[in-house]
């Protein structure tokens, strides 16, 4: 199998995990658009559901998902719970721990069971399969809790001082190739609030404005993403674009499209160009926010865009977009993404994972 076949069928793996959770996904997103204190109905009490659904349901389904893939229900059961030890493991949202811990432990249950099935004596198979399941999740949730949690912190912390390097040395726009790959993998607010945020306000001292607020918040390039898979996709991806692209825009929910980047890896290209572009311009005129768009809606761009730098800041959401199209919409038409229907049929394959 040559490299990109191998990157392809990772990315539907992946993809695989994501995509059936797409609905939960819209409804943390609407709750998040709505609720929030900058949201279109500001709800204290309704705003309370935020923080625990993307700290514990979504990276639970997620985990949950992809051991089903691996081992049917049983391994969705303790690739939810080990999933559970990544989130305590760590302080920032889980996602790229669940793809991690919910296949790897289905696929030790799956070995334990193949060595246990044959020696479980007839009747005690009910009671061997619960406490292998879970003496397993026991050891396994320690693991992810001691391993997977931090590795994942220190993985996204590296790749803040990664972007806070290419800042320091004015390469403003090459932060796109840390920054979009981080973001698909659900490191997107560890990023913002943990480096980009800071550095906008010492910025912003000076000049009432920074360039720093719009890095990872701009939403032209997922938008640009988006309408290529409205008009060049096909399936679940395509059918979902229409309203995924309501709650990015304008409700300002970006997580909303990573799925379908993971779906299809190649896409990251897309977002490469969108961010590129649109950062380049911004470098060129200078442009800048008061303060960091929360949440990341073409609507809190406007609010957060100084007086009389309306034309400069829009026109770099507008670049962002038509670069992330255009390449997002060539790279559908050379390289078709599959049907999410197609992906299920090949988890059978993927059963091996994570040796494959």
């Amino acid at each position: 199998m040559d490299f990109r076949a191998r990157i392809q069928r990772w990315g539907g793996f992946l993809a695989s995990m994501v995509v059936p959770n797409i609905g939960a996904f819209i409804a943390w997103g609407l709750i998040t658009a709505l609720f929030i204190p900058t949201g279109w109905v500001p709800n204290e009490r309704f705003s309370e559901l935020v923080g625990p659904m993307i700290s514990y349901l979504l990276p639970i389904l997620i985990g949950y998902v992809g051991g089903k893939s691996v081992h049917g229900h049983r391994g969705g059961v303790i690739g939810a719970v080990a999933t559970m030890g990544t989130i305590v493991g760590s302080s920032i949202p889980q996602f790229m721990g669940a793809m991690i811990a919910g296949p790897i432990a289905a696929w030790v249950l799956k070995k334990l069971d193949e060595v246990l099935e044959p020696r479980i004596p007839i009747g005690f198979e009910l009671l061997v399969n619960n406490f292998s399941l879970g003496i397993l999740g026991l050891i396994l949730t320690l693991v992810s809790m001691l391993v997977i949690g931090p590795f994942v912190t220190i993985v996204s912390d590296a790749a803040g001082a990664v972007v806070q390097f290419l800042v320091n040395i004015r390469l403003l726009p090459l932060v796109a190739f840390i920054v979009e790959p981080a973001k698909v993998l659900f490191l997107n607010n560890a990023l913002n609030i943990g480096v980009l945020a800071p550095l906008g306000a010492a910025a912003a001292q000076e000049t009432g404005r920074a360039i720093h607020f719009m890095l990872e918040s701009n939403p032209g390039p997922g938008l640009g993403l988006l309408v290529a898979y409205w008009i060049a996709g096909k399936g679940l991806l395509k059918d979902s674009a229409p309203g995924s692209i309501i709650i990015h825009f304008l409700g300002g929910i970006h997580e909303i499209y990573f799925p379908y980047v993971l779906a299809h890896p190649i896409m990251i290209i897309a977002m490469f160009a969108g961010a590129i572009l649109a950062n380049t311009w911004w470098v060129i005129t200078n442009a800048g926010l008061v303060a960091t768009p929360s949440p990341g809606s073409i609507f809190a761009y406007l609010a957060m865009t100084p007086k009389g730098w309306h034309f400069q800041v829009l026109m770099g959401v507008l670049l962002g977009a038509v670069g992330s199209f255009l390449v997002g919409w060539l790279l559908l038409k050379r390289f078709p993404v599959k049907d999410v229907t197609e992906t299920e049929e090949e988890e059978e394959d993927l059963s091996g994972v994570p040796g494959m």
